[in-house]
């Protein structure tokens, strides 16, 4: 049966409403980013004041497990008119890079028990690389030099600063030899977790094994990870 006109009207205007208040709701969130972005807090003074904007809690199931911590040394360098006035720019700036382990996604299959080595194997996932944090209001050293450094010139030069010290510090915290480190942290830090909890179980003789998911071995075994890879081979002879 064909639907009459007056009985898809109600439907075109269930349909115009649910378009407005989407429309709405888009024009809102939109309105509040650029608020919290752009728009100065001002007292009744008409003074910027020191406020908190706005604030999210969202839960994670990250577990920390290392921190990399240091000192880089930046530079920058600002031509202006045609080359006629130069500045340049260095600093001294600390930063820290966390690693976390995302464990929301352990499931049951990603423990394996072998009950005639007495040996719990948790493939837990690769290590993630958090946003490097550098502390610019720490910076120990802070020099700029240039016969004449423009207003426009040194607004340059802190930009050019920000963007190659996080670049740096990023890269940094993405090396080979970093990640390597993290993982072995997490491997340690979740044993001993582990061990913890079958210890208050009075199963002090299980032995616990951190692996990743790039680490299955040809033959389908693990790497025994609670020991150090001398004494693994030193059993083995």
């Amino acid at each position: 049966m064909t639907a009459t006109p007056i009985a898809r009207s109600p439907v075109k205007l269930a349909l115009a409403i649910a378009l407005l208040i989407a429309a709405i709701f888009a024009i809102k969130v939109v309105y509040d980013r650029y608020q919290d972005a752009y728009v100065v807090e001002q007292n009744d003074d008409r003074e910027a004041i020191d406020r908190i904007v706005r604030t999210t809690f969202a839960k994670t199931t990250a577990l920390k497990v290392a921190t990399l911590s240091g000192t880089e040394q930046v530079t920058a360098r600002d031509v202006r008119m045609g080359g006629w006035l130069t500045s340049a720019k260095v600093v001294k700036v600390p930063f820290t890079v966390d690693y976390f382990v995302d464990l929301g996604g352990l499931s049951p299959r990603k423990y394996q028990w072998d009950e005639r080595r007495r040996r719990l194997t948790v493939e837990i996932p690769d290590i993630s690389v958090a946003q490097a944090n550098v502390d610019e209001s720490a910076m120990t050293i802070n020099q700029t030099s240039g016969v004449w450094v423009t207003r426009g010139a040194e607004a340059a030069l802190a930009k050019t600063i920000s963007a190659k010290a996080q670049g740096n510090a990023q890269a940094e915290g993405r090396k080979a030899e970093h990640l390597a480190a993290a993982r072995e942290s997490a491997r340690r830090g979740l044993s001993t977790l582990l061990h913890g909890a079958l210890a208050a179980a009075k199963q002090d003789d299980i032995a616990v094994a951190i692996t990743f998911p790039f680490e299955r071995a040809s033959d389908g075994e693990r790497w025994d990870t609670t020991k150090s890879i001398a004494e693994v081979l030193g059993n083995g002879s």
